[in-house]
């Protein structure tokens, strides 16, 4: 469902994805995880036509995010981890909004909007202004929202960052529930590793702009002879607080807004 092959990024002199590939599988629930810094949301960008790869190729449900990226757009649902809604429209005009965007016609985006709201437990605030939502709310008509043209992948990133435990827990049996119906392919990012533990069925890490590790949980504690998954990611990506990545961040927001004037 989505290859990534040699794919790199630069800005500027600064490498931020060098030289990566995996491939997640069709219907996987699948974890991209990394320290902060380490090129996982740029890789995402890449993934999500948001950025063109200075080098390598992405093929996402067969089509390439460069040269074809609105039949690409068509093919996942993303949902980011700074919110993104309206919050001076209802629910149902957030759904209503996105439907159209992605040409769905009328009595489907309808019937669709409908079912996905009461999937989240929000068809009784559909009228309701976003504004007057709490935080796992939002959390939650996002997820909607991004379900809304029935894509084949559906992209989280942090998605629960913030979230009390029971929301947290709401949201991953939605998405369970939607990935065993509907065969949904999940790729998601998190710095919650017990999240991940329990959720993926594959985890790749990634560090310094490289993928330094592809297995599922178990396969990743025998790789480094550890007992959790949050050992195993420190014995691969360290211990040390990463005041050069940070830094690093620092340097490319400068070049961004550079570029920009």
């Amino acid at each position: 469902m989505i290859k990534a092959t040699n794919l790199t990024k630069k800005f500027g002199d600064f490498l931020a994805v060098d030289d990566v590939s995996f491939q997640v599988k069709n219907g996987e629930i699948f974890a991209f995880l990394g320290p902060n810094g380490a090129g996982k949301s740029t890789t995402i960008k890449m993934l999500t036509t948001l950025l063109n790869p200075t080098s390598g190729t992405v093929a996402l449900n067969g089509h390439d995010p460069v040269n074809h990226p609105d039949e690409t757009r068509r093919s996942f649902g993303i949902v980011f981890q700074d919110p993104s809604l309206d919050d001076d429209l209802t629910a149902w005009e957030n759904m209503e909004i996105h439907g159209i965007l992605y040409d769905v016609p009328n009595g489907l985006r309808k019937r669709r909007s409908e079912e996905l709201l009461k999937f989240v437990e929000l068809w009784d605030r559909k009228d309701s202004l976003v504004k007057e939502f709490s935080g796992g709310m939002k959390r939650r008509l996002e997820i909607a929202r991004g379900l809304l043209h029935h894509p084949k992948i559906i992209f989280l990133d942090e998605p629960t960052i913030g979230l009390d435990p029971q929301t947290r827990n709401h949201l991953w049996a939605y998405l369970r529930e939607l990935n065993k119906n509907e065969g949904t392919t999940i790729f998601f990012t998190t710095h919650y590793m017990e999240e991940a533990d329990r959720i993926a069925q594959r985890i790749a890490i990634i560090d310094h702009g490289k993928i330094i590790a592809v297995g599922t949980s178990e396969e990743l504690r025998k790789q480094t002879d550890t007992s959790s998954l949050e050992d195993a990611f420190l014995a691969l990506t360290g211990k040390v607080i990463r005041d050069e990545e940070a830094n690093a961040t620092d340097r490319l927001r400068t070049m961004r807004r550079a570029w920009k004037k």
